[in-house]
């Protein structure tokens, strides 16, 4: 009888903390509506906008994750959009920024403002290939893989291509000069390695890549100096006379 008391005692005892473990799961639901007031859209966007001007973006992009949740149709739905781009983008939240982008693209593809948002997708893979760390300390990372910044170079070309009269046009034009030449860079580190390892072949291979696809970058002189050794290397006097006459050509016009 003490026995089947007992477990009765524990199963009930048991049944209570389950339940009061329940009413504490559901406590960050009430601290959610603490932490953003329920108020209308507009009062909202308010308190989120003076927020993102303040720089406090984590702050920002809970109020405007908030409005975005509860109004996802309302008039401001779509400038919330554009600023939780602009909040992730400041704190670093490459991918959300992202993600938030392409939702925008997909979802409205004739809107008046998508040449912001190309204009962003640009700036963010940039941002997303990063290290402050490395670069305060003026790490050279040119060596690194450059695919976000071939991403960010298409980008900020979409942008041109599609919107060349954009109020962003003047600055993803400096920008695209900037990343051409990281791209360049890239490939010629790419060239060195392969020569200081004699595979002089995929040397002058990374080197005419350049010359083919980033003519326009500061880095087509080292570039054709790379193949014309590189060919010497390998024996092939022709290749190389032709490469030294290319860059000669090249020295003259400059």
């Amino acid at each position: 009888m003490i026995n089947k008391i007992g477990k009765r005692a524990f199963a009930i005892v048991f049944s209570v903390s389950l339940l009061g473990l329940g009413a504490c799961s559901s406590a960050p639901d009430q601290e959610d509506i603490q932490r953003v007031p329920n108020k209308s859209a507009q009062a909202l966007y308010e308190d989120a906008k003076e927020t993102l001007d303040s720089g406090l973006y984590a702050r920002a992009i809970e109020l405007l994750s908030a409005i975005d949740s509860r109004y996802p149709f309302g008039p401001l739905s779509k400038q919330v959009q554009m600023d939780l781009v602009y909040a992730h983008y400041q704190s670093g939240n490459t991918e959300q920024a992202l993600a938030t982008i392409d939702r925008f693209i997909r979802l409205n593809p004739n809107h008046k403002d998508l040449d912001y948002m190309y204009y962003m997708r640009g700036l963010v893979n940039i941002k997303a290939d990063e290290n402050a760390f490395q670069e305060y300390f003026g790490v050279d990372r040119a060596d690194r893989d450059a695919n976000r910044t071939r991403v960010a170079f298409t980008d900020l070309s979409t942008l041109l291509k599609r919107f060349p009269n954009s109020a962003y046009a003047p600055e993803a034009k400096k920008r695209l000069v900037w990343l051409l030449n990281k791209m360049a860079r890239y490939e010629l580190k790419v060239a060195q390695y392969y020569y200081e390892r004699e595979a002089y072949l995929a040397a002058a291979n990374r080197g005419k890549y350049v010359v083919e696809h980033y003519s326009q970058s500061s880095y087509l002189d080292q570039a054709l100096e790379i193949m014309v050794k590189s060919y010497d290397k390998l024996g092939l006097p022709e290749l190389s006379e032709h490469a030294k006459a290319t860059r000669e050509a090249n020295n003259r016009s400059n």
